[in-house]
């Protein structure tokens, strides 16, 4: 087994507003992760919901972050979306979601300190609805096992590289 360094450690990091129904996609799927990835040393899972800049440290402290969140790409509502590396919106690129802006300023941060992960992903969903509720939609929520896979695939990839 693997020290659990720097090197080898994923995170991944959820965030969205609850209260919005699918803006809380990278919330609602963390208890699937948890489940999947339960007792693997490497894997560091983190509700992230909306801390914005307190969201630095966790980035700062990976080599390889998957960020999970709500991603608005003009697609039909629950379609999965993955962005990895350069394709995710640089600082002063397209407002993905509706709190991106808070995390493109933490990952803006983390190059300019020089601790941006070696490799990051975004996945997501495209939301149905951002309406007041605590519940994803039901287009959404039967989408989240497939962003599950996603995001098991992102992991299986970075360790097939390493």
């Amino acid at each position: 087994m693997q020290n659990n360094t720097k090197e080898n450690k994923i995170t991944i990091l959820g965030i969205g507003n609850s209260i919005f129904t699918d803006e809380g996609v990278g919330i609602h799927i963390l208890p699937l992760l948890e489940e999947r990835f339960a007792g693997d040393p490497e894997i560091e899972i983190i509700e992230g919901s909306t801390d914005g800049m307190k969201l630095l440290g966790p980035v700062e402290d990976t080599d390889h972050l998957i960020v999970i969140d709500a991603i608005n790409a003009g697609k039909p509502g629950g379609t999965i979306i993955s962005l990895i590396g350069n394709e995710i919106p640089a600082y002063f690129g397209i407002k993905m979601s509706i709190h991106q802006l808070g995390f493109q300023e933490v990952l803006f941060a983390a190059k300019l300190r020089e601790k941006y992960p070696k490799n990051i992903a975004m996945l997501g969903m495209q939301p149905s609805s951002l309406e007041l509720g605590v519940q994803l939609t039901e287009v959404n929520q039967a989408m989240l096992p497939d962003l599950a896979e996603a995001v098991v695939r992102q992991v299986q990839l970075w360790r097939q590289a390493s």
